[in-house]
């Protein structure tokens, strides 16, 4: 697999008080032929995380044509799981309402956060998205006692299947973490089954973080992309690929993934959180470069 890298689509740029900078963790979803609406992440002054929106249209060289004029998910109230932010997650439609699942997180003192999965619904009156609840929808656990975080989700097999983010430990410094996939099951999409097993582990030399999967199925083959951190001398992200016949055992193929970082420019010192979606018989992929999306994200077009 190799990907050509197109051009930088969005970063947010002190436009107006929780849009100053970012454009992280984008996730499509098509409104017309052409143009399809980007939830990303953008922070504020103080770091807190907001989910937001562009229109982007992809006939017309993949131009921002429409930025949300409000916060489409901001943060908690403080002392609530989502106080220091919201961090776009995934999108799905459940029984014809769509629901966001997105990183809530805290800034926390003995560790440097606390991360769990909330939910907004949308109200198909409004048209807005609003909080399922004050508590987390997934929240730390017996099976995952430290943090978690981004879900993918698939409706398979008459199921819901999130593939997640778990800490296995937290230490003195960030890099003590070991960040792996976990596995969970759902009948309503709301309330979770967890199997504790390790789905996608640790492989390279020094590496300590695999971040936000994104799972697709074609045909009877499952495909992940996703964020790997550290591998001998490379210290930053890179975006890794595995493989599986039943979404379940997984064979991490990362030398696969095709698409490494830039020479130069917003991109060049790490790429992360991948987004992959077919759109007129090619395979695109929005992803993040420097900063954990500090720069915004770019889009990138399968060749082979």
């Amino acid at each position: 697999m190799k990907w050509r890298k197109i051009k930088h689509v969005f970063g947010a740029d002190n436009n107006n008080e929780w849009m100053v900078t970012h454009g992280g963790n984008p996730f499509a979803e098509q409104l017309t032929e052409d143009v399809y609406r980007v939830y990303c992440t953008t922070r504020d002054k103080n770091n807190r995380s907001f989910i937001i929106y562009v229109d982007v249209d992809f006939a017309d060289d993949f131009k921002v044509i429409n930025v949300s004029e409000k916060p489409v998910i901001s943060p908690g109230e403080p002392g609530l799981y989502d106080d220091s932010g919201a961090v776009m997650g995934y999108l799905l439609n459940v029984n014809g309402k769509k629901h966001i699942y997105y990183l809530a997180w805290n800034l926390k003192v003995t560790v440097p956060w606390l991360n769990t999965i909330g939910l907004a619904i949308q109200n198909e009156a409004t048209g807005d998205f609003e909080k399922f609840s004050r508590v987390p929808m997934m929240d730390r656990s017996n099976e995952d006692p430290f943090t978690i975080s981004y879900p993918s989700i698939l409706f398979d097999k008459g199921k819901y299947r999130m593939w997640y983010g778990s800490n296995l430990k937290w230490g003195k410094i960030q890099d003590d973490m070991d960040h792996i996939f976990k596995y969970a099951e759902s009948d309503d999409a709301i309330h979770w089954h967890r199997t504790n097993k390790i789905h996608v582990g640790l492989e390279h030399p020094n590496e300590y973080a695999l971040s936000k999967p994104f799972v697709r199925k074609t045909g009877d083959l499952y495909q992940m992309w996703y964020s790997y951190r550290a591998n001998g001398d490379i210290t930053t992200y890179r975006i890794g690929y595995a493989e599986s016949n039943d979404g379940d055992t997984w064979v991490r193929k990362d030398d696969q993934a095709g698409i490494d970082v830039s020479d130069s420019g917003w991109d060049s010192e790490m790429i992360c959180y991948p987004f992959v979606m077919d759109h007129k018989g090619k395979r695109y992929m929005l992803y993040n470069g420097n900063g954990y999306g500090k720069t915004g994200f770019g889009v990138a077009v399968l060749e082979n």
